[in-house]
């Protein structure tokens, strides 16, 4: 049986120019049509099945990257990711939707 993996994602991309903002647009589009969801600015996670479901959605990303800014990726078990605490603030409808328990593997 697969575990349960996330994946986050964090960047810093400029948006100084129009075309930096259109770069900004197309990579945060590609993220979530890719399945991830926003934590915060900036910051959005990826739930998988297992470490071929990671390395297929890393490679995936780095298919996607743009050539400026700052982007850095973390793969974490679904047990670290549910340990995560909130200290202020709280979870999105659409974070509350999206765990593991929920998902069927067909």
């Amino acid at each position: 049986m697969s575990k349960f993996m996330r994946i986050i994602v964090f960047f810093d991309l400029p948006v100084v120019t129009k075309k930096d903002r259109k770069i900004y647009a197309k990579f945060r589009h590609f993220l979530i049509n890719d399945g991830y969801i926003m934590l915060q600015f900036s910051v959005y996670s990826r739930i998988c099945n297992g470490d071929d479901g990671v390395y297929k959605h890393y490679a995936r990303l780095k298919e996607n990257l743009p050539k400026k800014g700052s982007i850095r990726c973390m793969k974490v078990t679904e047990k670290q990711y549910a340990s995560m605490e909130i200290l202020v603030g709280k979870k999105t409808v659409r974070e509350r939707k999206t765990d593991a328990n929920q998902l069927s593997i067909f």
